[in-house]
């Protein structure tokens, strides 16, 4: 749509948000912003959309900065400026590749796959089930395929084959907001997809050996962590007098003091509290690996609290149970977790840095961090964190900043006289 006119394209993208399931109420927002931006061309006399025009409405009418669009780095935004910065994306996403890229993969699993794609789909969906995936890789890796495949159909690709590399690119230069190491798992997944397609008979083609090979190197990305003295302010900052904050002073605890996964969280099981040994004893989501862990005392009375004197009467067998009816356990693909951290930061009135991702995650990355500042080997670390070996954990070396002071080289000791 690229000669179409800024009204066009507003009706396009209000259509396709309507499409995909926003909220009505979330529309209202989108349509409230784009009248403020359809009067601003208007006064002008511009008819034609360009990021230049967004730049500029932005920064003259609502003082955003317009760097910060297609960036694809949201903790840069400010709270308030998200939602203007989202609709010019929205415009330049539909006005260059006819889509919008969802942002929450519960909106793309709730949308219904095009019948052309159907059984390649399910044969996929079955093969990831035979191949041990943990639930939620299984749920990641359908997610991409169906992203892809939802692209595909909205460019008239009406069977599988009639998929080309052509296009294949052209569904990978749409994803223009998503982190490079995404693009690179999406790859790896849409490569496993494509070869299974060739083996089953679905294509004739083998267009795997089309995708290019992309590396995303983890350990060169640095793990962000806490101050010690914000996260002791936000634990001590919640209230344990109901049974909310039992329930977040206990969860807390077990990812501060352990490191666990938010997924190993919301499936711990009154089971694997083994109170006569006094150890947790669980089996990983993410790698299906055992875990045993010695019960901390802090921990133990954390959970002992909750339990009785917080936790929803209910006979499912999960630990942590929301608060609100229906009382059911937290949903494995939800945020959940992540929302009573942010919860809990903002009731502290801690200011955190704005590199420090606010996820639970981030929790295990101070864990490892401070561990290894107190000397504790990496063979421990990594059997703390449930890593599979200890490569994984070696990346927390990078984040101890005086241990890499002490590792520098004197010049002085190994150039030659006068050399500099």
């Amino acid at each position: 749509m690229e000669k179409a006119t800024i009204r066009e394209l507003i009706e396009a993208v209000i259509g396709e948000l309507e499409r995909l399931g926003y909220a009505s109420e979330t529309i209202k927002l989108y349509q409230r912003l784009y009248q403020k931006f359809l009067l601003y061309a208007d006064e002008r006399q511009i008819h034609h959309h360009s990021l230049d025009v967004c730049h500029r409405w932005l920064r003259d009418t609502l003082g955003i900065d317009p760097t910060l669009v297609g960036s694809g780095n949201e903790h840069a935004y400010k709270r308030n400026s998200y939602l203007p910065i989202r609709v010019c994306q929205c415009l330049a996403e539909w006005q260059l590749h006819g889509c919008l890229p969802l942002k929450k993969q519960g909106k793309l699993a709730a949308l219904e796959l095009p019948n052309q794609f159907k059984d390649a789909y399910d044969s996929y969906v079955t093969l990831c089930c035979k191949a041990g995936y943990s639930e939620r890789g299984t749920y990641t890796r359908l997610n991409r395929i169906k992203r892809m495949l939802l692209f595909f159909d909205q460019h008239g690709v009406s069977s599988l084959q009639s998929i080309t590399a052509e296009r294949i690119s052209e569904f990978f230069r749409s994803q223009i907001e998503l982190d490079s190491r995404t693009v690179a798992t999406m790859l790896t997944a849409s490569r496993v997809f494509f070869r299974h397609l060739y083996r089953k008979g679905f294509t004739e083609e083998n267009l795997s050996d089309k995708l290019p090979v992309v590396k995303a190197n983890r350990k060169f990305r640095l793990p962000r962590i806490w101050n010690q003295e914000d996260l002791l302010s936000v634990l001590n900052s919640i209230d344990r007098g109901n049974p909310v904050g039992k329930r977040d002073y206990a969860i807390m605890m077990l990812v501060t003091r352990y490191g666990l996964r938010s997924a190993d969280v919301k499936t711990l099981k009154l089971s694997d509290l083994r109170w006569s040994e006094n150890v947790i004893e669980l089996v990983q989501s993410k790698t299906r690996n055992p875990l045993r862990l010695p019960m901390l005392r802090d921990v133990g009375w954390a959970i002992i609290d909750y339990l009785q004197n917080g936790r929803p009467h209910s006979e499912h067998p999960e630990v942590f149970l929301t608060c609100t009816v229906p009382i059911r356990p937290f949903g494995l693909n939800s945020c959940a977790l992540n929302a009573i951290l942010t919860k809990r930061i903002q009731q502290a009135g801690v200011r955190i840095s704005s590199e420090v991702p606010k996820g639970m995650h981030s929790l295990r990355h101070t864990l490892a961090s401070v561990m290894l500042a107190n000397d504790v080997e990496l063979s421990v670390i990594s059997s703390v964190l449930g890593h599979v070996t200890s490569e994984a954990t070696s990346v927390y070396l990078h984040t101890d900043i005086a241990r890499l002071k002490e590792c520098a080289l004197d010049p002085e000791e190994v150039l030659p006289n006068g050399t500099t």
